[in-house]
């Protein structure tokens, strides 16, 4: 099912990304995420989660970003992959208009193996998170237990995914292969630069976020976010960079070392805001529709989803939340106040 001109939301935003969360589990502890130790109940079937993508396309999403938790936990990553790959070669069904599809990681289980089954899947590119660059503070910031020597083997594990990801075929030149690293101000600023020369070194665009109110549990504070002006102005220190701004509808703003050095960029959703252009509705893994990452809640989706499915409906739901959305947290923070409610950033899929 299509509709019959692009869908738009109340602000004239079209629906371009699906971010679907596959589990909302994962095998690290980041105190700014705080991951849940159990799967929420009722998680969304083959079928259902394949109607859910469908009516996305229907709607225009072009890009399909598959999330956790930590995406590689769950057994229902290659079903959902398999199905996918062979619907995007029929020019009936819906998924075909799906341009990108795309996963996040952590990188801990993506071995040679996985990520080559990725790539002949069809996954166009991957994401893997990594907050630090030594041994303690990537410890720390994953909320491991056992201090520098813990550390160490994470990124261990991380850099030999990165290396695994380049064999199989994602190059990071093409932008196949990013990195994101979430910064706290007085937890991990100073692996800046340790993390732009590990990037550097394997020719991968860093992706510098800054630490957001997303969830209630992480504690945050304003005072905790380091904004991006000065995350570049640091680097900039460094290595020279050349502003080449932010894309239409992209989270990030991008800049290129003068020395040749590659690109790197920032992700201010709380300094610099970019709802004006947000295109992503996010479904988690049992089936909530959040229209927002700094939403308090979502939309049950699974009356359309079991006990069988209706497409019908589930399409005109979908729709209608699209079209009703107004969501732009980020511009009125300031008037909202931090006082507000929000879900967690593992439930939702980051």
């Amino acid at each position: 099912m299509h509709a019959d001109a692009p869908v738009v939301d109340r602000h004239a935003r079209p629906l371009g990304v699906l971010r679907l969360s596959l589990t909302g589990r994962c095998n690290l502890a980041c105190p700014y995420c705080c991951p849940d130790g159990d799967e929420p109940p009722g998680l969304l079937s083959l079928e259902a989660q394949l109607a859910v993508v469908r009516a996305a396309c229907g709607l225009g999403a072009q890009t399909l970003r598959l999330t956790g938790g930590e995406p590689l936990l769950s057994d229902r990553l290659w079903p959902l992959l398999e199905t996918i790959a062979a619907a995007r070669v029929d020019a009936a069904d819906p998924i075909h208009a799906l341009q990108q599809v795309t996963l996040t990681t952590n990188g801990v289980l993506l071995t040679p193996q996985r990520a080559g089954q990725l790539k002949a899947l069809g996954v166009a590119r991957l994401t893997v998170s990594l907050d630090a660059a030594e041994p303690e503070a990537a410890a720390q910031m994953a909320g491991l237990q056992g201090g520098a020597s813990a550390g160490e083997r994470l990124l261990v594990q991380v850099t030999a995914a990165l290396d695994a990801a380049v064999q199989a075929g994602f190059d990071p030149a093409l932008g196949q292969l990013k990195l994101n690293s979430v910064i706290q101000r007085g937890h991990n600023d100073d692996q800046l630069i340790p993390l732009a020369a590990l990037a550097r070194d394997r020719g991968i665009e860093l992706r510098l976020i800054e630490y957001m109110d997303v969830g209630n549990r992480n504690g945050w504070s304003s005072e905790q976010v380091l904004p991006a002006a000065e995350m570049v102005k640091r680097l900039q220190a460094r290595w020279p960079l050349e502003p080449e701004g932010r894309a239409d509808h992209a989270t990030a703003s991008r800049w290129r070392y003068r020395d040749g050095g590659g690109v790197l960029g920032t992700i201010a959703s709380i300094s610099e805001p970019f709802c004006g252009d947000c295109n992503r509705l996010r479904i988690t893994a049992d089936g909530q529709a959040f229209t927002c990452l700094f939403a308090a809640e979502g939309v049950d989706l699974k009356p359309w989803l079991t006990p069988v499915v209706d497409r019908d409906g589930l399409f005109k739901t979908m729709a209608a939340l699209w079209q009703q959305r107004g969501d732009r947290y980020s511009e009125l923070r300031a008037q909202v106040g931090n006082g507000s409610s929000h879900a967690e950033m593992a439930y939702l899929g980051g």
